[in-house]
């Protein structure tokens, strides 16, 4: 598979809703929940400094409520949020021709659910010929579904990255890091790690 360039990416960031996963659900790992969800945020400001294109679903808004805060805040105002009606993204009209108008081969995945929405819209979109590239540690599900999730992505051959490997894949070379760094400090390292 060749390098994944930036600017033949478009970021989907599906349901990353805190409401997801009110404080009553007994079998989340809150840590591990905000750290996927506070990487989906520094994977979209990451796309937005470098000119990636992003769209946004929301599932059941009303009941899960919006988009994590500190996603929507590093994004430009206009990129869409769109309902998600089906789980998987690319089977929603409205959301496969937001991504598809950018006219570009490869959409990178973060939010939620890993096993559910994030794995259907994976799937969905590898097999109408797109390239997918999951962001796995940007992508959560409770109890065993993250783990599963991950698995299923594996053997359907779709393609796992980290936020570290994002990082460094778009970027390419050791001048355009340093150079994004200077200009981003608090993009240089994705949440949880140290360079």
């Amino acid at each position: 598979m060749p390098h994944l360039d930036v600017s033949d990416c478009v970021l989907v960031v599906i349901d990353a809703q805190p409401g997801f996963y009110p404080p009553s659900r007994l079998d989340v790992d809150r840590a591990q929940f905000a750290s996927a969800l506070d990487r989906a945020a520094w994977v979209a400001g990451l796309a937005s400094a470098l000119g990636a294109p992003a769209v946004l679903t929301e599932e059941d808004a009303p009941t899960n409520g919006p988009t994590y805060e500190a996603i929507t805040r590093v994004l430009p105002p206009a990129s869409p949020v769109l309902v998600k009606q089906v789980f998987g993204a690319d089977a929603n009209p409205e959301i496969d021709l937001a991504v598809r108008r950018h006219g570009r081969s490869a959409v990178v995945l973060v939010g939620l659910e890993t096993d559910v929405c994030v794995a259907h819209s994976a799937i969905g979109w590898s097999a109408a010929g797109v390239r997918v590239v999951v962001v796995h540690d940007a992508v959560y599900s409770a109890g065993a579904g993250h783990v599963n999730g991950i698995a299923r992505l594996r053997a359907e051959g779709v393609e796992l990255l980290s936020a570290k490997e994002l990082y460094y894949e778009w970027l390419r070379d050791l001048p355009s890091v340093r150079a994004f760094d200077a200009a981003h400090p608090d993009l240089a390292t994705p949440p949880g790690f140290s360079l």
